[in-house]
């Protein structure tokens, strides 16, 4: 099989190449040798018992203002490919199921992340997993449950279970304006609801995840009067090592994750407790990581990924 590695990923003149995890992993398996072409989920078809993905060749460079060239664009049956990327961003919504169903369908090409099992995990209620490595947590789009939860927990975090990037989530305390919640409720249906951990204000860790084993982490500070961690929220990278029970909670989940076919993916800890996100289907981070530590977790990720079997 050809050195060939598809993308499937959002437009690729919207990365920024500092904090773009894709753009590493990419440039990592051109060093390699490996030509890469990229394609949007809208780029698919099955024609004629194949997937054919509409994509364009593509050559990176490690250039902030020129960082890729269009070669070509060609009709790729992504079975001559030796591995597809998932790496298109939440929202998981119906694009990206069909998307799963698609790339399920090549039988010889390696799919990273698996996509029956990125379609099977949804990345906060798998956290139900593992409830007793969490803060006190439910699952609902009741408003009395929401009602009852914060009345015994005195403050909450609501958060949509198929949001992203920290985005729309709700710090709420004392008092639940019944009206407000009804139409967030109105909007993103079932919710994740979770006691606040005051150590939020310390940030998270994001912890990398390879093959099944722990690989790394970085602390993610807010902004202040922020509770959320996210970079792309305003938080901060800093360098951070794990303590004895991050460790223990990270090996478990990473453990789990391997069983389910899961290659790559990135957790969320604070105070030592999953917060619930498992992130399978973008995982993000690796640029900070190298930036902090001088370790390229890239090369980590195509030596495990070419030796798998």
């Amino acid at each position: 099989m050809k050195k060939i590695i598809a993308i499937q990923a959002d437009k690729i003149n919207s990365i920024n190449i500092k904090t773009d995890t894709t753009f590493q992993l990419a440039l990592e398996a051109q060093n390699r040798g490996y030509r890469i072409f990229w394609y949007e989920i809208k780029d698919l078809n099955l024609l004629n018992k194949r997937v054919i993905a509409k994509a364009d060749q593509v050559k990176f460079f490690d250039n902030s203002k020129n960082y890729f060239k269009k070669i070509n664009k060609s009709n790729l049956d992504l079975s001559k490919t030796k591995f597809v990327l998932m790496r298109q961003n939440p929202p998981f919504n119906m694009d990206y199921i069909t998307a799963t169903f698609y790339l399920e369908f090549l039988k010889k090409t390696k799919v990273v992340n698996n996509p029956k099992s990125v379609r099977n995990i949804s990345e906060k209620f798998y956290s139900i997993n593992f409830l007793k490595m969490m803060p006190p947590t439910i699952f609902t789009e009741n408003i009395q449950e929401i009602k009852k939860f914060l009345k015994k927990n005195r403050k909450i975090v609501i958060k949509p279970i198929h949001g992203f990037a920290g985005k729309n989530i709700l710090f709420i305390q004392n008092r639940l304006n019944i009206s407000s919640i009804s139409r967030y409720l109105k909007s993103f249906g079932t919710v994740m609801v979770q006691k606040y951990l005051p150590g939020v204000k310390k940030g998270d860790k994001r912890i990398f995840i390879i093959n099944g084993k722990v690989c790394g982490a970085i602390q993610r500070i807010p902004s202040k009067g922020s509770i959320l961690s996210n970079i792309s929220q305003g938080g901060t990278a800093v360098k951070t090592k794990l303590n004895f029970k991050e460790k223990k909670v990270a090996n478990t989940i990473a453990k789990e994750l391997r069983k389910e076919n899961i290659f790559f993916a990135g957790i969320d800890l604070v105070s030592g407790y999953l917060i619930g996100d498992i992130n399978v289907t973008s995982p993000t981070g690796l640029p900070q990581y190298k930036e902090l530590t001088g370790i390229n977790l890239a090369k980590n990720f195509w030596d495990q990924l070419e030796n798998l079997k």
